[in-house]
């Protein structure tokens, strides 16, 4: 029995545009609560940029956002792991050290903090995956723990600046999700230790867990759930880390795959 769906949201719930057929998942909600189970995103958006795409449908969500790091339902964060702000300015200066082209994202409890010099293309960017986002002269002016540090790189050098931060790989964990973003958490922190707290909160396990995902960030993931299943868009190691293959992002795949699913399904007495 299905208990608990995970989706990754961009490249795997959400389209190439950013939004998601609102009518089906409305359709998929009712089917979803019909059958006992319960819906979860799985993100680097920041919690309330997820309440933000979902509105009022939000209330019902568990939201494990800001690349995982938080745990959120009804309005009250749940669980929560913070990178120290003396580590998590250790690496921003390194990452300065190595480009100034790329954007920073620092983000604490209080939101998502950019430099003041951040181009306007690369502001709209973050808004998409931010809500709260304020501006900062420097980022040493930042004193609270992080939640975590993202960087988006336009011209595409992720992967080459994620093996450059190798003296922090035992500090922090340090993944490239693919060659535009690289997100930074707590030591050990990631989509599956963060999904297997989920689990313990509502009971659930991996045999009763459905889980959805296309980037490198969403090994773990994958590995959290027997019902696994990589989008058709998803690089090819994640295609070989799923159990499944689904359609892509664009053809609504998450939710027909869950409708599918679940309509095999009884509903619980």
């Amino acid at each position: 029995m299905i208990k608990l769906i995970i989706t990754d949201m961009d490249g795997t719930f959400l389209n190439s545009q950013g939004e998601f057929n609102r009518e089906l998942f409305q359709q998929t909600k009712q089917e979803i609560q019909k059958k006992g189970a319960v819906f979860a995103a799985c993100t680097g958006k920041q919690c309330e940029r997820v309440e933000e795409l979902f509105g009022d449908d939000a209330r019902d969500l568990w939201i494990l956002g800001d690349s995982a790091t938080r745990i959120k339902h009804k309005g009250q964060f749940k669980y929560e792991s913070l990178l120290a702000n003396a580590t998590g300015q250790s690496i921003i200066k390194k990452l300065e050290d190595i480009s100034l082209d790329h954007t920073i994202i620092a983000c604490t409890k209080n939101g998502a903090f950019v430099k003041e010099t951040i181009p306007a293309e690369e502001y709209a960017i973050v808004r998409r995956s931010y809500a709260k986002v304020g501006q900062v002269k420097e980022f040493s002016e930042i004193v609270d723990d992080f939640v975590k540090i993202t960087i988006h790189d336009p011209a595409l050098n992720c992967m080459e600046t994620r093996e450059k931060l190798s003296f922090f790989f035992n500090q922090a964990y340090i993944v490239a999700s693919e060659a535009a973003w690289i997100d930074i958490t707590n030591a050990n922190v990631h989509k599956g230790t963060t999904i297997a707290q989920l689990q313990q909160l509502l009971h659930a396990a991996p045999e009763e867990t459905m889980v959805f995902g296309d980037g490198y960030n969403d090994l773990e993931l994958l590995a959290s759930g027997t019902y696994s299943f990589a989008m058709r868009n998803a690089f090819p190691e994640v295609k070989d880390a799923a159990r499944f293959i689904t359609g892509s992002n664009d053809d609504d795949a998450v939710m027909k795959t869950i409708l599918q699913l679940l309509s095999l399904q009884s509903v619980p007495v």
